[in-house]
């Protein structure tokens, strides 16, 4: 028997990275997982390495119609959530003084709006006893430079939990934010890609790795994490943060 068996997850952002492993490992432990993403071929690659337990709703969570979509399709086929992850997340480099107000709107719509309107619009299905699940960073503990309005967005998402977890709890739903550090991810190398300083920003931090464990770490050891927050083991677990990040904002 798996941990999640008979129930309904979404995972947004699914098609790469921490998404796509936290769907993984959520249908490996028997949950129908809903995954979303933009790119119409990513996702279908997704879905198939999920497997029968996987569905695919192309979407965008900043476009409201989009959302819309994708919660009357989970309505018409499900009918409930049992898990909700808001894990769809972007973030461009922009010292202060050359933030530009498109990387600022791309940034704060996918990242903040989406996470805000994803959780709102699923509540009229959230299941008694649901959990949510909303991704932070590490970023927004440490101060690297260029990462600034990414890191604010964090921030916010990791305070969003605090006050979601105390106006859900009469429903029984848990809100906890789930913080990553350094994880090897596409999302992380195509930013390293196109802007070759984040590495010397973060060299001013301490550095982005080796982490005190001495390595990055992998995508699935964060959805080890999500699964103890999605299932019963964490039944008397809210408004929590839970850092996944080698020791690295600790010690």
């Amino acid at each position: 028997m798996g941990q999640l068996d008979n129930k309904t997850a979404l995972v947004t952002g699914a098609s790469t990275g921490i998404g796509l492993a936290i769907a993984r490992r959520f249908a490996a432990e028997g949950a129908t997982v809903y995954l979303t993403g933009r790119r119409e071929a990513e996702l279908a690659a997704a879905v198939e390495q999920v497997g029968s337990r996987g569905i695919g709703v192309r979407g965008d969570v900043s476009k409201l119609d989009d959302l819309d979509r994708l919660f009357a399709e989970i309505t018409e086929r499900s009918g409930r959530l049992d898990i909700v992850v808001a894990n769809a997340g972007l973030g461009d480099f922009g010292p202060l003084g050359e933030i530009t107000e498109e990387e600022y709107d791309h940034t704060t719509s996918v990242n903040l709006k989406g996470t805000v309107f994803t959780v709102q619009k699923a509540l009229p299905l959230l299941s008694a006893g649901a959990s949510v699940i909303l991704l932070s960073s590490s970023a927004a503990l440490r101060g690297v430079p260029g990462l600034g309005v990414y890191a604010a967005t964090k921030a916010a998402i990791r305070s969003l939990a605090r006050t979601w977890a105390t106006e859900l709890a009469g429903r029984g739903i848990r809100v906890n934010a789930l913080t990553p550090g350094p994880v090897t991810t596409p999302g992380a190398d195509e930013l390293r890609a196109a802007y070759p300083q984040v590495d010397q920003a973060f060299a001013q931090t301490g550095g982005a790795g080796p982490t005190p464990l001495g390595r990055v770490g992998r995508p699935e050891e964060v959805a080890a994490t999500a699964l103890y927050l999605a299932g019963d083991q964490s039944s008397f677990t809210t408004g929590a943060e839970l850092l996944v990040d080698g020791g690295l904002t600790q010690l």
